[in-house]
């Protein structure tokens, strides 16, 4: 199956033992363990009529493995599969796709998971569940099918505008490099939840990508009004306040907090905001920039 995931034979094989039951197919997969196995499991559920666990296995298998166009299987693009499938279960598929962080942008990925977007458009045309849709669009804005992204986002906010649809839209923006669209997006997600201190944080980072750091000081200080203890909100407002006045305290406060940083990325990008700051202490600015080099 995996060399060839839509050539028909394996499946006629497998429908004939589904429909003997001699021996239990299942039993016997689970035993295997192996990507072709849990794919053929797939298959079964398919069969049973489970079509919500279907998905969600076959996105199991796709995240593990997806330079193999495991959409290609002929049951993923069967009327009875798209017109039973529920928009949770597609949504939670699509994320498992991404669980691994295989998925690369490019032709052939978009190529092999085109069975996937015609299943999203599908699925989400009849069944419009905002934060499902918002779900869903993760995967073709990883691909780079941003337009499919986007539209999933506006099908979602015509039935209601729910925060994390405004995130998904933000966050296909900022991917595109549109970072006026992208704060537009998080500026939309904040109204609907002005207590969300996440939000104030991925704001912020937008305005300090654009190079707006009073912004980004002032919404990451607005987030610390919801969540003082947050240790990422904290970090963040040390770095963007060092940017902005060269404060060797907050500088100090940046590198204390450093080490509690899980996102080394993220942990980085501060030190390198903060190290550009005005009148720092060359001492201080080394010891920051020895914490980003190890």
């Amino acid at each position: 199956m995996a060399s060839a995931p839509a050539a028909p034979e394996p499946y006629a094989a497998l429908a004939e033992l589904w429909a003997d039951r001699r021996p239990e197919p299942e039993e016997i997969l689970e035993e295997d363990g192996s990507l072709s196995a849990v794919a053929a499991q797939a298959y079964f559920l398919f069969l049973d009529g489970d079509m919500d666990d279907a998905v969600m296995s076959l996105g199991s298998v796709s995240g593990v493995r997806p330079d193999v166009a495991w959409g290609d299987a002929p049951w993923f693009g069967d009327a009875r599969f798209l017109g039973a499938v529920s928009a949770g279960a597609m949504a939670e598929a699509c994320l498992r796709t991404l669980d691994h962080g295989h998925v690369p942008d490019g032709g052939e990925a978009r190529a092999r998971f085109a069975p996937w977007f015609r299943a999203i458009d599908v699925v989400s045309e009849r069944d419009p569940v905002p934060e499902s849709l918002a779900a869903m669009s993760r995967l073709p804005r990883a691909c780079g099918r941003y337009e499919l992204a986007l539209a999933l986002c506006d099908r979602a906010d015509a039935v209601d505008r729910v925060m994390w649809t405004a995130v998904a839209r933000a966050a296909t923006w900022r991917v595109k490099g549109d970072l006026d669209q992208a704060a537009g997006a998080f500026e939309d997600a904040l109204r609907i939840e002005p207590g969300n201190w996440s939000l104030h944080l991925d704001l912020a980072d937008v305005r300090a990508e654009q190079g707006d750091f009073a912004a980004a000081a002032s919404l990451v200080a607005q987030g610390l009004e919801h969540e003082p203890r947050e240790v990422t909100l904290r970090a963040a407002s040390a770095a963007y306040r060092t940017r902005l006045a060269g404060s060797s305290g907050d500088l100090k406060t940046l590198i204390a907090l450093a080490p509690e940083l899980a996102n080394t990325a993220y942990r980085n990008l501060l030190i390198d905001y903060a190290c550009a700051g005005p009148k720092l202490s060359r001492r201080l600015a080394a010891k920051a920039r020895r914490i980003r080099d190890n």
